[in-house]
């Protein structure tokens, strides 16, 4: 942790921020004059505080005069029950001709609509679903690309009070079942094939069996997106999207009124160790914390321009897409991001996207900004990125140098911004502050509205700044929890997975620490967590270290058990042309020495061909742990590359 910050926004930057003007709105109810004391108020008087979002972000919707009920339960607090509103109506608010979205497919594709047009567009989807019988409460799934129609058929989904819920095309049949089969969609959207890397990848016959497999799938609708016609006849009820919405004209769209807490998307849950959880996230509980996150937290302005790389199977998709609602454009990309740009710099087309497209806010993930510093790219050098004030970052912890390599290499003004939460909440508990400085390795700050604490292992509160690293926790409700489980009537599912631990807590399972600027340093997952002779160790801590040598493409580490005992086993993916031999082994253990412990150094050292991740790019420690330790490995249909466990099985140098 550094004492000084690596960038001071501006008095111009923070006299402009929405969150300076918010703050001075609600002065005189808080009492505050800077972001601590204002968090303080925000996470103390609850209903002030989100009253005023929904006023001052200008929900539409009727909100009621009942902020909370049974605010001192969790799980059983009650947000806003007498409000109705629509997702989709907030969404699509704006019908000009500015930009709603642009997409770009790697090279190979360009597209444009407007907010006049994106309205156009869910008016027609709405009549199609309606026509194939869709309704309030049915589910919608769509196992698509990251492409406007993805858009387009959530939103339409949405406006009818009917669920949505996605995942990406790279995923196997079995994954795609394992979470779809659990919701039993009415209609499924596909697609005919896309690029990755700039191969072209066939979906036709996955779509097939998957829809086969699904009996409650009246009819599934083909996105046409390298094929035009692409053959239909192995898909039971199949027909192309452009086909779906032929027979029906542009008009109004009625938005249902719904109830604060109706179901409005279905996210999953990992499925690493078990079938995924069907997570139910809510209409105005989604809406609300993504209005706060983008406006405040980001200075989301009206016509910025939104970007972040992510599939429709990653949280990022829903959080990016809410953009709308703030008046932004959408920047959509689907493809690999490490496709070469016009100076042939891998992962250079984002850049050449942000150029091209007046890009305000760049999204991306740690792993992401890691490999563009291990390649050497220089954006700075390259582009111009004039237009970008904020890079976001999140999917695992952001390491100090990547921090660096921002600022040093990307843009020296702007915002950085490592964020964390997830699925489970389909927001953030720590985030970004266009009004406070940034520190190398930190983020910034617990979000407004958030009860965020780190807790010791009895339960007891950690003070910033005292070193101690605990559970993140949130000891009140915010109105994004879950509004429940799929298929979990009497809520036991819910209440196991976060408060069991500590009651009427929400417990999220990572290992953090709070620092003595009142941000947060992420140190890894709490069930991973190392324990070698009791001492707890974060493996984050590690992968800082590690993944500075420049022969490091990649690292995991788990701990072994080992002679009553746990011990540190650290695997690397190297560069290509590399092997790991006594040497670089040594240079890696003397990295780790001097920046961490003794206790932090690998009792073995391993190299490994390639990495297991899960479909949105997070390594996955514990299937690890299990292969290593003979125990069978849950549910590999949820990994992006379920092959790679063979690296880590049987390795004899575990043996001794």
């Amino acid at each position: 942790m550094d004492d000084l910050p690596i960038w001071h926004p501006s008095a111009e930057r923070i006299a402009a921020a929405r969150l300076s003007a918010f703050v001075a709105e609600h002065a005189g109810r808080s009492g505050a004059s800077d972001y601590p004391s204002f968090w303080r108020w925000s996470i103390s008087e609850p209903e002030d505080f989100w009253r005023a979002i929904w006023d001052t972000c200008g929900v539409l919707g009727e909100r009621g005069p009942t902020i909370l009920e049974d605010g001192d339960r969790m799980p059983g607090a009650r947000w806003f029950p007498q409000a109705r509103l629509n997702y989709a109506e907030n969404l699509l608010r704006r019908r000009d001709d500015g930009d709603a979205v642009v997409f770009w497919g790697e090279d190979k594709r360009r597209q444009r609509l407007s907010r006049r047009e994106l309205y156009a567009e869910v008016a027609r989807c709405v009549q199609a679903l309606q026509a194939a019988g869709v309704g309030r409460g049915d589910r919608v799934a769509a196992y698509l690309p990251n492409l406007p129609e993805a858009l387009i058929a959530m939103l339409a989904t949405a406006s009818l009070g009917a669920i949505w819920s996605s995942a990406s095309p790279d995923f196997g049949v079995q994954g795609v079942l394992d979470r779809f089969g659990q919701i039993e969609p009415k209609v499924l959207f596909c697609v005919d094939a896309y690029w990755y890397n700039g191969k072209a990848v066939d979906c036709m016959a996955r779509n097939a069996e998957v829809s086969a497999r699904m009996p409650s799938v009246s009819r599934t609708v083909v996105v046409s997106y390298l094929d035009e016609s692409p053959a239909l006849a192995t898909l039971a009820n199949g027909v192309r999207y452009a086909d779906f919405v032929a027979p029906f004209a542009d008009g109004e769209i009625d938005f249902a009124p719904l109830p604060f807490a109706h179901p409005l998307f279905i996210l999953f849950s990992s499925g690493t160790t078990g079938v995924p959880k069907c997570i139910v996230h809510g209409h105005g509980g989604t809406l609300l914390q993504h209005l706060k996150e983008h406006q405040l937290h980001g200075d989301i302005r009206a016509d910025d321009r939104l970007f972040y790389f992510t599939t429709c199977g990653w949280m990022m998709w829903n959080w990016l897409v809410s953009g709308l609602a703030s008046g932004a454009t959408l920047l959509l990309y689907d493809g690999s991001p490490f496709v070469a740009g016009a100076d042939g710099g891998p992962g250079a087309i984002l850049f050449d996207y942000a150029d091209a497209e007046r890009m305000t806010h760049f999204g991306t993930s740690a792993k992401f900004l890691d490999a563009l510093a291990k390649a050497g790219l220089q954006p700075r050098a390259t582009h111009r990125l004039q237009s970008l004030r904020a890079i976001f970052s999140t999917g695992s912890p952001l390491a100090p140098e990547s921090f660096d390599y921002v600022y040093r290499e990307i843009k020296t003004d702007l915002l950085l911004a490592s964020i964390s939460g997830g699925t489970d909440i389909i927001s953030c508990f720590a985030l970004g502050c266009p009004i406070l400085p940034v520190y190398r390795g930190e983020l910034q700050c617990r979000g407004l509205g958030m009860a965020v604490d780190v807790f010791d292992d009895d339960g007891r509160s950690l003070f910033p700044g005292c070193g101690e690293r605990g559970e993140l926790v949130c000891t009140a409700p915010f109105p994004s929890m879950p509004v429940g489980f799929w298929n979990d009537p009497d809520g036991s599912k819910y209440h196991s997975a976060y408060f069991a631990r500590f009651p009427n807590v929400w417990c999220h399972g990572d290992f953090v620490e709070l620092t003595a600027h009142a941000g947060m340093i992420i140190h890894g997952r709490s069930d991973a967590v190392l324990n070698p002779g009791g001492v707890r160790i974060g493996t984050a801590e590690i992968y800082r270290q590690v993944e500075q040598l420049p022969e490091v493409v990649e690292s995991l580490v788990i701990g072994q058990e080992w002679q009553h005992d746990v011990r540190v086993v650290l695997f690397v993916k190297l560069r290509p042309e590399l092997q790991l031999d006594a040497a670089l082994t040594q240079r890696i253990q003397q990295q780790i020495r001097r920046n961490t412990t003794p206790r932090h150094i690998p009792a073995r050292v391993l190299q490994v061909a390639d990495i297991p991740r899960t479909k949105s790019g997070k390594i996955v420690e514990l299937a690890v742990r299990n292969v290593v330790h003979g125990r069978p490995v849950r549910n590999v249909e949820a990994l992006a590359n379920p092959e790679t466990l063979e690296f880590f099985r049987d390795r004899v140098e575990l043996q001794s």
